[in-house]
Parts: C-alpha cells; sequence; structure tokens
C-alpha cells in the first residue's frame, strides 16, 4: 500500500464521519409523504454547521484530487 492509498483511506473515513454529523434538513416523514418542507428554507447555518460545511467541502475535494491522483499510480498491463 502506498502513501497515496493511505491518505485517499483516511480522508475517506473523515468524509464519511463528518457526512454522518451534519443535521438533516429534512424529517423522515417528507421524504414518504412526498411533500417538501419550506420551513428550514431560508435559515441560515450558524456556528458549528458552518464549519462541518465547510470542512465537508474541503475533504471532498481532496478526495477526489487524490482519486485521480491514486488513478496514475496504479500498475497498468
Amino acid at each position: 500500500m502506498k502513501a497515496v492509498d493511505i491518505l485517499l483511506l483516511i480522508v475517506s473515513c473523515l468524509l464519511i464521519t463528518i457526512i454522518v454529523l451534519q443535521k438533516s434538513r429534512e424529517d423522515a416523514s417528507s421524504a414518504f409523504s412526498g411533500e417538501k418542507s419550506d420551513l428550514f428554507a431560508n435559515k441560515k447555518e450558524r456556528g458549528f454547521e458552518v464549519w462541518l460545511t465547510r470542512i465537508t467541502a474541503i475533504l471532498s475535494v481532496l478526495f477526489f484530487v487524490l482519486a485521480i491522483w491514486a488513478s496514475f499510480f496504479v500498475d497498468r498491463l
């Protein structure tokens, strides 16, 4: 396993953890009924939610860059 693979594994685990920590903006009942709730449509993120959103964006970009970079290190036939 190369260093790129280990970094990709670490970033993917962090990304999964950060996504699970985020609060859902929709409740489960609207998913099954098909109706769209506009209750939180204009609510701005504050504090911890802003940091989670920023960290998620950074980790997702880093994940794609590492995935593309790791694809060049694959042994080709």
